[in-house]
């Protein structure tokens, strides 16, 4: 039998792993709850997913809670429902900045604890997810890492590494979109009408992600393969260098990190 999966917190996020548990079959919309504040208006009624105001009822009734709220509101809703969280279930947060020590705190007893780290990509079913996991057994870890399987690729990595991964992989969407917003204006000023070059520069980026993706080659090995000598890609490459390309991007990286750590 399935698991019943309570999302607290029907936010954009929640209601994005809702909808897509639902559509990659990974769950029936009966097995899964969503609440909410605000129940009378939702997408996610008109799929036959139950929306609620009422946590500790969707937690009682669930066997994996998934706490998809804010990191301010975090900490006080699990004392909440700590009493609900019973041995058995699987608590997965999905928090930003909250750790594993913090929410062990805050229900008072040890359980299979997971913390994710998607992107908004999990709408499409595309996310880069990064986990890690206390007291889990290993049938608990394996679930969770298909769960979110099912909603793009996932990697396990060690707690201290989770607000890197906020940087790399969820910050990094914004990154990866500003290139792609400067490749279209550069687009439509060498000739093209905007829509044309938005699909030209998005599916090119998809394109060559899916290349090292799948050959799980470096990046520079599939740059060689276009940059042919006195040819128009190195040309424009090393312009991009000479203005500070690569180091502007690495200190973007690194000065978001430092803000995260810093807060």
């Amino acid at each position: 039998m399935n698991k019943r999966i309570a999302i607290i917190g029907g936010g954009n996020l929640g209601a994005a792993i809702a909808e897509g548990l639902l559509k990659s079959k990974f769950s029936k919309a009966p097995e899964i709850t969503v609440t909410r504040r605000n129940t009378s208006i939702n997408p996610l009624k008109s799929l036959g997913i139950e929306i609620t105001n009422n946590n500790s009822a969707a937690v009682k009734k669930s066997d994996v809670i998934i706490l998809a709220v804010k990191p301010f509101q975090a900490i006080e809703l699990l004392h909440t429902i700590k009493k609900d969280i019973t041995a058995e279930k699987i608590l997965i947060s999905v928090v930003t900045g909250v750790t594993m020590q913090e929410i062990e705190t805050a229900i008072d007893k040890k359980i299979s604890l997971f913390r994710a780290m998607p992107n908004t990509a999990i709408s499409i079913r595309e996310s880069m997810t990064c986990l890690c996991n206390q007291h889990a057994k290993d049938a608990d870890i394996d679930y969770v890492h298909e769960l979110f399987s099912k909603l793009g690729k996932v990697v396990a990595i060690d707690e201290k590494l989770m607000e890197a991964a906020t940087i790399l992989g969820a910050c990094g969407t914004a990154y990866a979109m500003r290139y792609i917003r400067a490749n279209i204006q550069g687009g439509i000023e060498i000739g093209f009408d905007a829509a044309t070059a938005s699909l030209i520069a998005a599916q090119t980026v998809k394109g060559a992600a899916e290349l090292l993706l799948v050959k799980k080659s470096h990046p520079e090995q599939e740059i060689d393969k276009v940059t042919t000598p006195k040819g128009c890609t190195i040309a424009g490459l090393n312009e991009m260098e000479h203005r500070g390309f690569s180091s502007s991007l690495i200190r973007g990286v690194v000065a978001s990190y430092q803000k995260i750590a810093k807060d």
